[in-house]
């Protein structure tokens, strides 16, 4: 494992994203090695819940994309073992993504949906999976913490997805489902985040503590939850999560990773690639999200 952490004990397996250095920004090993950790947590007999976390300063700033938005997509496809010329062969996305070449959207499609393949192994996984949010956990982070079952968010800590207003979609689409339609599209028709406190009042969060009481109030819930049988804990989360299912979630997910890629290729998100390769990645995010005036970790964006 080289993105993420994997440790098990007191019927709790711990799933930790691990690239602190990036703000664990995702790359394409990410996805596949969390799907293979989830895996070995249902597996285990002794594990009852799994917990996941990201070390560091935050929880997940989203995809690690400051060289491909500068024009680099060489690191897309590490350690991916795939033939030349598959959808997540540098080269591939990288022709792809040319503002004058022909954009193929399947071929787009087919690298985002392995992402998403992984991200929705923790709501697939049998066993229920706890998230801790300290920090951020903004744009493609999101899909990890929404794609858990129960989330514990610092009060101080934001999360949303602020690609909503350019260059991005919600490829696991599944802020309806955690926040109804009405404040699903208050977040992204604008791209704000919530804090903490703001994710508790709205439902998103079981609870929001103060930073210094998270670790506890975290450890007690997992406590809580690991005290139930395993094959309770299973049945229990199926039982809820059909509801999803019936509600439509797998064909959401198709256009939502769809509309990921249409995103990346308007005439607005090559504009923001542009100013991406003359000014770096964080310069034109600052652009983008300083009008809303929530640029950087400071104002959510919701009063």
């Amino acid at each position: 494992m080289e993105t993420v952490t994997y440790e098990s004990g007191d019927r709790v397996a711990r799933i930790t994203l691990n690239r602190p250095e990036r703000g664990n920004g995702i790359v394409p090993r990410m996805p596949t090695e969390l799907a293979a950790c989830v895996e070995r947590a249902n597996l285990d007999p002794e594990v009852h819940v799994i917990a996941l976390a990201g070390a560091g300063s935050g929880f997940c700033g989203g995809y690690d994309l400051v060289a491909s938005a500068e024009g680099d997509m060489s690191g897309l496809g590490e350690g991916l073992e795939a033939p030349p010329g598959s959808p997540v062969d540098p080269a591939t996305i990288a022709a792809n993504h040319a503002p004058e070449s022909n954009w193929d959207p399947v071929t787009d499609f087919q690298f985002m949906w392995r992402n998403v393949r992984g991200f929705m192994s923790l709501f697939h996984s049998e066993k229920p999976v706890l998230c801790k949010v300290h920090g951020y956990c903004v744009a493609g982070g999101t899909d990890m913490a929404l794609c858990s079952d129960l989330l514990v968010i610092g009060a101080d800590a934001k999360i949303g997805y602020p690609p909503a207003r350019v260059w991005g979609s919600p490829t696991t689409a599944l802020w309806a489902a955690r926040l109804g339609p009405m404040r699903a599209k208050r977040l992204l028709l604008t791209g704000d985040s919530l804090s903490g406190v703001q994710a508790a009042e709205w439902g998103l969060a079981t609870e929001a503590p103060p930073p210094e009481k998270l670790d506890e109030r975290f450890e007690a819930l997992l406590a809580r939850v690991a005290r139930l049988p395993v094959n309770q804990l299973v049945m229990m989360k199926l039982l809820v999560n059909q509801s999803l299912y019936a509600q439509g979630l797998h064909q959401t997910q198709l256009v939502g990773t769809l509309f990921d890629g249409i995103a990346r290729h308007t005439e607005e998100g090559h504009e923001f690639v542009r100013r991406a390769a003359e000014g770096g990645f964080k310069d034109a995010v600052r652009q983008r999200d300083e009008p809303f005036g929530d640029f950087g970790l400071g104002d959510s964006g919701v009063e």
